[in-house]
């Protein structure tokens, strides 16, 4: 059963959004699953690229924008731009597009602000309808 995972943050800005987003990829990772990560446009990919690249000293998330090369298991992309793979689709931007329904897994970090609130709450019942096995992690009850 494909499954979708809803993270709650207690944050409302992007930064903490592109910070938890790493965070899934090293589990997806340790897990040995690739990665797709869906954005908006080429803007917030090439940011997210740069982002993936400083975000821990300690910490290396091989990853590459569709269309570059070489390939890693993380791919980054936007619009018709598609992985080989149907594994973990994260979403960042957000609407969820219907390629993520061809995935194994949809994961949505859901930050306070308003805008992407509604939008996660209309992907939830998408997933739901759909028949995805629906999990919600609030991180507001967690320390991070």
């Amino acid at each position: 059963m494909a499954r979708a995972d809803f993270y709650i943050l207690p944050q409302a800005d992007e930064r903490s959004r592109f910070t938890f987003i790493c965070r899934v990829c090293e589990k997806a990772l340790e897990q040995g699953l690739k990665v797709y990560i869906y954005t908006r446009d080429p803007a917030q990919a090439e940011y997210l690229d740069r982002f993936m690249w400083a975000y821990r000293e300690d910490s290396f998330l091989p990853h590459h924008r569709i269309g570059d090369t070489p390939s890693a298991p993380i791919s980054i992309g936007w619009g018709e731009l598609v992985p080989d793979h149907r594994s973990l689709f994260i979403n960042a931007a957000d609407q969820l597009i219907e390629l993520a329904f061809e995935f194994d897994r949809i994961a949505e970090i859901v930050v306070q602000d308003q805008n992407l609130l509604d939008a996660s709450r209309q992907n939830y019942v998408r997933c739901r309808d759909l028949g995805y096995e629906l999990n919600r992690v609030d991180m507001r009850q967690r320390q991070t």
